[in-house]
């Protein structure tokens, strides 16, 4: 060990140098597995935040992702009667809203911005699990009216209206109809895929059929599980429902597809793993790269100390000490590389996260593996350097010019 280390010491640059492809591997390989564990965390925390226990049934059939086009027709298969039989017939779920969207321009005075208009019942807040901060939620009768009164986020708030200024009670315009902004939603910021959430208006369902769209097929129907463990109980009850409502035969497709949010995040994480796999294994390329470097630089050492080797020899040392000698040279090298990798590729991630807001998190499996891949780089690209010293002749070493 001292012997080695004196090596190390004795050629400092050079070995920074080869200390350098494991620096940059492992930091990569940690940068990355923190991005990726954190947006993956972030993702879920989102979606979760939304509730897990949400169910969407969407018009058309499910034909997955990429799937064949479907005619517009298809895509007008949820009506209101589906709606008004899901909210009678159910049993799992406890809240329900149809759903109609429209987007435009919001218009106050001089004040205008693109936005989205959702036309849903009473429910939909606690279903999306929406606050009020000024103002009240629109009742059963404004639905039945088809009043023209509205919620809107914080974002058009600002934008119609400026910060500090309370719109309730004042009137904005969505494509030439007026609506009387009666409350205003608490702000929830931009989601994990970078959608501001507060970008929104949300009216009577009935108002936008009649007043905007002039449709009588619903978007969407948005659901919420009694409970978390009950959403597959309310998914296949809600099948059920739709499919007689609809007059589907037993070997027919449904017309619809139905999506919980669970499934949502099972999917999302599923495609960060892969796409952080995919970064890892590029990141971990420079580790090989990295090992033959060492493996280069062993062979060099092995030349450059010849006599050396053949001098051991001569008083004793046998092959194995010679071949432990560069093992350990070469172990030193490269956990010592990976120590310094870790503790860079940690900090950049903290970095990334304070400065550019980036989601991170360093999983400490990452921390470990790091470790026992160091220590195999070291051992296996060691070894051929540390066999060609042990084999050789004494006498030939000594001799050697």
């Amino acid at each position: 060990m001292k012997v080695a280390i004196k090596a190390i010491m004795n050629n400092k640059f050079r070995s920074f140098l080869s200390m350098l492809g494991i620096i940059i591997g492992v930091a990569a390989v940690i940068v990355m597995m923190a991005i990726g564990q954190g947006s993956k965390m972030s993702i879920r925390e989102n979606i979760s935040a939304m509730g897990t226990n949400i169910i969407m049934i969407r018009p058309g059939a499910d034909k997955g992702m990429g799937g064949v086009r479907q005619d517009p027709s298809s895509m007008q298969t949820l009506k209101v009667d589906d709606y008004e039989a899901l909210r009678k017939e159910t049993k799992y779920v406890s809240y329900i809203s149809p759903e109609v969207t429209a987007s435009g321009q919001a218009i106050n005075g001089n004040n205008n911005t693109s936005t989205t208009l959702y036309g849903e019942s009473a429910e939909y807040l606690s279903i999306k699990q929406w606050e009020i901060v000024s103002g009240n939620e629109f009742t059963d009768e404004d639905i039945k009216k088809s009043a023209k009164v509205c919620l809107i986020g914080k974002t058009v708030k600002d934008e119609l209206f400026g910060e500090n200024v309370d719109p309730v009670g004042k009137m904005i315009r969505f494509k030439s109809i007026p609506f009387r902004v009666i409350g205003v939603l608490k702000s929830k910021g931009y989601s994990s895929f970078g959608m501001d959430q507060d970008n929104l208006i949300i009216t009577p369902y009935t108002t936008v059929m009649k007043r905007v769209t002039a449709q009588t097929w619903l978007s969407s129907i948005n659901c919420s599980a009694l409970t978390e463990e009950m959403t597959d109980d309310a998914i296949e009850e809600l099948t059920t429902i739709l499919r007689q409502e609809h007059k589907l035969k037993d070997d027919a497709e449904d017309d619809f597809t139905i999506r919980s949010q669970q499934e949502m995040m099972e999917t999302m994480s599923s495609t960060m793993d892969t796409v952080t796999l995919i970064l890892v294994v590029a990141a971990a390329f420079s580790l090989l790269v990295a090992g033959i470097g060492i493996m280069n630089i062993m062979l060099v050492s092995v030349t450059e100390r010849t006599k050396e080797i053949g001098l051991r020899m001569s008083v004793g040392a046998r092959g194995i000490d010679i071949s432990n000698q560069f093992l350990i040279e070469s172990i030193i090298i490269s956990v010592t590389g990976g120590v310094l990798g870790i503790i860079l590729g940690a900090s950049l991630s903290m970095g990334a996260n304070y400065l550019f807001a980036l989601p991170t998190s360093i999983p400490m499996w990452s921390i470990v593996v790091s470790f026992i891949v160091c220590t195999i780089i070291g051992v296996a690209f060691g070894y051929f350097p540390a066999r060609k010293a042990a084999r050789m002749d004494p006498i030939e070493a000594i001799r050697y010019e």
